[in-house]
């Protein structure tokens, strides 16, 4: 259990700081993240990280189809969630 803390702690931290180096690529007019990165890496546990991110560094926050599938990613990590503590709860 506490291997997966430092992973989710890790991929939080990590999906924060592309989230805010992107932004910083941006503004310089560079080549960037691609989003299908920064959505592999909220799919991958980072979802904490991309929201504080994108609250933080104020990225991506008005492109409607990012915060779409952003949000999809969410609602599909919290139905997830939800079923597997049901599936845990049942066979222990």
């Amino acid at each position: 259990m506490k291997s997966i803390l430092i992973y989710f702690i890790l991929i939080t931290v990590f999906t924060f700081l592309c989230f805010g180096y992107d932004k910083q690529l941006a503004r310089k007019n560079k080549r960037r993240i691609s989003e299908r990165n920064l959505f592999i890496l909220v799919f991958l546990g980072g979802t904490i990280g991309g929201l504080v991110g994108m609250s933080v560094f104020r990225h991506k926050t008005n492109k409607t189809s990012f915060i779409l599938i952003f949000y999809g990613i969410l609602i599909l990590q919290l139905v997830l969630l939800y079923f597997g503590f049901d599936f845990l709860k049942r066979f222990t």
